[in-house]
């Protein structure tokens, strides 16, 4: 347990500062501090020494020189209980700092500012507060380095209760400080590589590195690393909090990420109940509803093969109904805002191995900007894809009503998050209820996600809803009514009208498109000829 006598102050960043050094002052503990810090504590009725009296050194140069001096490092850095250390301090009267109190001249701030200068941006690079602050880091053993505001009032409850700070709080403020300076030092270097270098650099931080159960295959490792930015808020399936069930793989992350962005896909689209199935990164499943239950059965229709050890998610707590619902099918994954009590219950009795993850901020947006890919040697960024669609604009002379939007939309939405090349048909089952019948994910050609799968795959769910319909008139007639109703989305332009023609074959009246092909007047001329009203959005939705 380290007891502190003696402390330097310098923050730019003087939130809580007063406070916490009237404390100080109350329990003994002797303050040194620099210029404008200095001058906030006595204007606060604090005693207060200046490093200048320390050092016999005035601030020089316009306040670059201030703490650069053996009196003050040598207070740092000197180990207590080396000997040679202890006389080497005596005669060159030094006199030990137990505790640094420092955070760093604004830089990242500043260049944020519009029009900000070389030279404005230059002075704001600090150069004795990190050199402090590494010292003191350095030394943690003997020195408590504070950079954060927030962690004054743990230190001070610290102090209270033991009369000191822990070895092990000071290990962790000092990794907390050299991580402060690493990007301190790191958005310096960025922004003059740019700026005088004309060469852009991008640096990631990820901390708190886990093992996983295994990787995409069970001989591979893996580990997850949560982004290192305080900003982030929103559902983060990094930080999603585990309920219950065995490890998660790198798969099941893969997968939950995919089922997560889809259900948040929906917000904007709907405010029913909403629920996704996903196998493979690909939605095979989803739906909305009045309830809860009727969206997870519509969205277990959906593909009820590929259902099998898939990953759920859903906008809303899940409630017992739905838990029952699950009996029997097994899941690898649940992801939700929240459980009900008595639904966590049912699920945690019904499998021991099934992982509950919570997501309790699912509604808020994340503040992301760009996403990553690793290659071999390299890394590829781009920007977020956002939204939906950038027109709305129906290119057939055949109405698309209006009343279709909100289904067309949906049908989107789930398209945005399947593989390329990427089909889906959706159905309004209910007044503002959706569902996808089908989906045709990850083929070398469009045709083929048409003919071949979503058509297929949307003839399976019309069986199993004929049977729950209970309908008297034959699947054939059922079908080709279900189907003339729905809207099938395409992620990308049709390059032929061989598109068309299948989708017509089928059924199908209402196409939603982002268009841009050389062939558009083709395959608008197609649709005109076979009576499909065609929207055109002008955004794609590749996803690879």
């Amino acid at each position: 347990m380290a007891t502190l006598k003696r402390a330097l102050v310098s923050v730019s960043d003087k939130t809580g500062l007063i406070d916490f050094c009237r404390e100080l002052e109350r329990i003994g503990v002797e303050i040194l501090s620099t210029g404008g810090t200095a001058n906030l504590l006595r204007g606060a009725g604090l005693n207060v020494s200046d490093v200048a009296e320390v050092t016999g050194f005035p601030e020089m140069m316009g306040g670059r020189l201030k703490t650069l001096h053996p009196l003050i490092h040598g207070g740092l850095l000197g180990v207590r209980d080396n000997p040679l250390h202890l006389r080497e301090a005596e005669g060159a009267g030094i006199e030990f700092i137990d505790l640094l109190v420092v955070n760093l001249y604004p830089f990242e701030q500043t260049i944020e500012h519009e029009g900000v200068s070389l030279h404005e941006a230059i002075e704001e690079i600090d150069i004795g507060g990190p050199a402090m602050v590494r010292a003191g880091a350095k030394n943690y053993k003997y020195v408590t380095v504070i950079v954060d505001p927030s962690e004054y009032g743990p230190i001070l409850e610290e102090i209270r209760k033991t009369g000191g700070v822990s070895l092990r709080t000071r290990e962790r403020l000092a990794v907390k400080a050299f991580k402060h300076t690493a990007s301190y030092d790191s958005a310096i270097e960025t922004y003059l590589s740019r700026e005088l270098l004309g060469e852009d650099v991008l640096r990631l931080r990820f901390t708190d590195g886990r093992r996983l159960r295994y990787g995409e295959n069970w001989h591979q490792e893996a580990e997850l690393y949560i982004e290192e930015d305080g900003k982030k808020r929103g559902a983060s399936l990094a930080r999603a909090r585990q309920l219950h069930g065995k490890e998660m793989s790198y798969n099941n992350y893969v997968d939950s990420e995919c089922a997560m962005q889809t259900i948040k896909e929906l917000e904007e689209i709907t405010e029913k109940h909403a629920a996704v199935v996903v196998k493979h990164n690909n939605p095979c499943g989803l739906a909305t509803g009045n309830t809860q239950l009727s969206a997870i059965r519509r969205a277990w229709m959906g593909d009820q093969i590929s259902a099998f050890g898939s990953v759920l998610c859903f906008n809303k707590p899940l409630g017992r109904e739905t838990a029952e619902f699950l009996k029997g099918r097994f899941v690898e994954v649940i992801l939700a805002p929240g459980f009900e009590p008595d639904a966590l219950t049912f699920l945690r009795d019904k499998s021991r191995d099934l992982r509950l993850l919570e997501l309790p901020e699912m509604g808020e947006e994340v503040e992301s900007e760009y996403t990553y890919r690793y290659i071999t040697g390299g890394m590829l960024r781009q920007s977020v894809n956002k939204g939906l669609y950038k027109k709305w604009e129906t290119v057939t002379s055949h109405d698309f009503p209006k009343a279709k939007w909100g289904l067309a939309k949906f049908a989107i939405a789930a398209c945005k998050h399947t593989k390329s090349n990427a089909v889906v048909i959706g159905y309004e089952y209910e007044p503002g209820c959706y569902a996808v019948l089908g989906v045709g994910a990850g083929q070398p050609n469009r045709v083929d996600s048409i003919r071949r799968l979503a058509i297929v795959k949307a003839w399976e769910s019309i069986r199993a809803w004929h049977e729950l319909d209970e309908r008297e008139t034959s699947l054939d007639e059922y079908g080709r009514e279900i189907l003339s109703e729905s809207v099938l989305a395409s992620d990308a332009f049709f390059p032929f009208p061989d598109s068309i023609q299948s989708s017509a074959e089928a059924g199908i009246r209402y196409i939603v498109s982002p268009g841009g092909s050389i062939r558009d007047s083709e395959v608008i001329a197609e649709a005109e000829r076979l009576g499909i009203s065609m929207i055109f959005t002008g955004m794609r939705h590749f996803s690879h």
